[in-house]
């Protein structure tokens, strides 16, 4: 056939399927009259609508050239913006704990001719990609200029979809994916993993920035890291001096730029006025105790956390006579591989300012009691550990009534065995509810996360912390300790109005457990040491979380000045509350919708890794497609 030939052929398929196109409009105007008039006159004159405010973004590669924006509302819907530095198709998704089987995945992007393709996959292994029978993101557009794709679509934190993963209060893990052209090869692709926390409420727009404030630095001076694999290091330095009272508002880590893999964690603690401080530096908790005086936390950082400013109306106070004039600055450092000569002069930066605010914010430290007798098996799957905060006492500890403590935010840490961390709150004997949790707690990212509503907490309630621990590729036990070896398991509650109580820490008694597993002690120590002789399996492992579970906790709480009461108490079931109800996002399709839903199905995705050409859908086909679903909405909404 030759070239007139093609082109005749080309133009009378082309003339056919307009002809097509048109007598199915007059036959749908016949039928919807009015409404798809004033349907296809927004269509044409209003052009793109306005993309939403979305408040949170960030770089989800090394490289970034994968950048996210997103957002969500009161309706439990999340909307995402995802820009690509490609021309080609792209992907995000969602990975049970960052591996690609088990992962929510969907595709976009734009043919040459400019039409659009999208579609919700799954991933069932390492080579295989099914297109989900239900369709449960929502593409609002896709746009391709001369260097990027940029796709915009929403979804339900819960769709009624088994394939789909839930979007939760814990650490997500993303998965991103993007190919040099539009023929759908997933699997060799560039792809990227990352965690992030998206139920965020509080973004830098939602706060106000004092017009006149300070920085000040708390660092250490060209510290000698030692070649240990382990080391706190502890100093105590003076607060800014202000002659009235001033409210330091935010801080950010200052990390020594070649040191970023080093520093693990760095705390600010608030001492007691009447404290006897040591000089210098030193370990933390090594020979000189001194260097572990002041226990109240005022600010923290951990590795994967960022600056972080507190809400408008809350901030901690300096410069009164009943606020501190001295902190411990302590720097825990990971030197993994034993490097030697490094110097480092990492730390905090605070911003104060004399534009002060309506109250003064503490932050409670809660979970287990670090020393002396906190330990995980071996080999275990899952093993959980309680630490419990009995505060009926805190009026007597802390020398004077205590205030309803609103929590705002927290911080939830525990070391490389962590998998999940749980804070409930009990009143009168009763739950109340969990007050925080990240069930896929990933030890990388450890942040300061904002509660979605003030959370109050009145003296004689309990907070009880769970944290749930694997040591599958561990073959000894694992005690509680500084090294990122060892574990812990700790919850900071930020809270207003401030009191003395510094931490509330509960731990099991260990005689008791050691019992339990038909070891002889008669101290502490010796139980400590009897759980080395334990034959551990699965059924000894239970047996010694369910004895730590049943055993009467110790609960220690400690003040500013080191004043130090204990308490008992028991630990109670956690109650976990039943999940909301899923979504249909097909089910709540409007004429403004209609546009984007219909063009879901029309990836030519179905068979990516055996593709060699670029599939194309023409544009009269495209409008019919979008006329049938018209139809189908329409119809639907005539017969109601």
């Amino acid at each position: 056939m030759g070239p007139s030939q093609q082109n005749s052929c080309s133009g009378y398929q082309q003339n056919t399927e307009i002809a097509v196109v048109l007598w199915i409009m007059s036959v749908l105007f016949s039928r919807i009259k009015g409404m798809l008039f004033l349907l296809f006159l927004t269509w044409f004159c209003s052009g793109q609508p306005a993309p939403p405010l979305l408040r949170f973004s960030v770089y989800l590669d090394p490289s970034n050239m994968v950048y996210l924006r997103w957002d969500h509302d009161e309706e439990e819907m999340m909307t995402f913006e995802l820009q690509v530095r490609t021309t080609g198709w792209v992907a995000f998704g969602f990975s049970p704990h960052g591996e690609l089987p088990g992962s929510d995945i969907v595709i976009g992007g734009v043919f040459p001719n400019g039409s659009v393709y999208f579609s919700d996959f799954h991933v069932v292994d390492e080579a295989t990609l099914e297109e989900d029978d239900s369709q449960d993101y929502q593409l609002l557009s896709v746009t391709e200029n001369e260097t990027s794709t940029t796709m915009l679509f929403k979804r339900h934190l819960r769709t009624c979809d088994s394939n789909d993963l839930d979007i939760t209060m814990d650490t997500a893990r993303l998965i991103t994916a993007f190919g040099t052209d539009d023929t759908v090869q997933f699997f060799k692709g560039q792809k990227f993993s990352k965690s992030l926390f998206l139920m965020r409420y509080r973004s830098p727009s939602n706060s106000t920035d004092p017009k006149i404030f300070f920085t000040y630095d708390l660092r250490l001076d060209n510290f000698a890291v030692p070649v240990e694999e382990t080391k706190y290091a502890c100093t105590f330095l003076p607060l800014p001096m202000v002659k009235q009272k001033h409210h330091i508002y935010k801080f950010e880590p200052v990390i020594t730029p070649h040191n970023i893999t080093l520093v693990h964690h760095i705390l600010v603690y608030a001492c007691g006025n009447a404290s006897v401080l040591p000089s210098g530096i030193d370990d933390c908790y090594g020979a000189n105790p001194d260097f572990a005086l002041c226990s109240q936390v005022v600010v923290g950082w951990a590795v994967g956390g960022e600056s972080y400013q507190f809400p408008d109306d809350a901030a901690y106070s300096i410069g009164t006579p009943w606020d501190p004039q001295y902190v411990r600055l302590e720097i825990h450092y990971s030197n993994f591989y034993l490097v030697s000569g490094l110097i480092d002069s990492s730390g905090v930066r605070i911003y104060y300012t004399p534009e002060v605010r309506k109250y003064d914010l503490g932050v409670l430290q809660t979970g287990i009691f670090t020393f002396p007798v906190h330990f995980i098996p071996p080999g275990a799957e899952s093993y959980r550990s309680y630490g419990l905060c009995n505060s009926s006492q805190f009026d007597e500890v802390n020398g004077k009534p205590v205030p309803d403590l609103h929590v705002f935010a927290y911080l939830l840490h525990t070391h490389l065995a962590g998998r999940g961390v749980k804070v409930a709150q009990y009143r009168n004997g009763k739950q109340l509810g969990i007050i925080c949790e990240d069930n896929k707690y990933d030890f990388t990212l450890q942040e300061i996360r904002d509660m979605k509503e003030i959370l109050v907490i009145k003296p004689g309630d309990e907070i009880l912390v769970e944290c749930n621990f694997q040591t599958l590729d561990r073959s000894g036990i694992t005690f509680a300790g500084p090294s990122t070896m060892n574990e812990m398991c700790l919850s900071f509650l930020f809270y207003y109005p401030r009191n003395n109580i510094s931490s509330c820490m509960g731990y099991p008694d260990i005689l008791y457990v050691a019992h339990v597993l038909k070891q002889e002690a008669s101290d502490a120590v010796e139980g400590m040491m009897a759980m080395d002789f334990v034959d551990w399996n699965n059924e000894t492992v239970k047996t010694a979380e369910k004895a730590a579970k049943e055993a009467d906790q110790i609960v220690v709480i400690k003040t500013i000045n080191e004043i130090q009461k204990n308490e008992s108490g028991l630990i109670r079931d956690i109650h976990i509350p039943e999940q909301a109800l899923c979504h249909n996002i097909s089910a709540q399709l409007t004429l403004s919708d209609f546009r984007a839903t219909a063009n879901l199905r029309l990836a030519a995705v179905h068979n990516f890794e055996s593709s060699t050409t670029k599939e194309t859908v023409s544009l009269p086909l495209l409008f019919l497609t979008q006329l049938l679903f018209a139809w189908i909405i329409f119809s639907s909404e005539y017969r109601k």
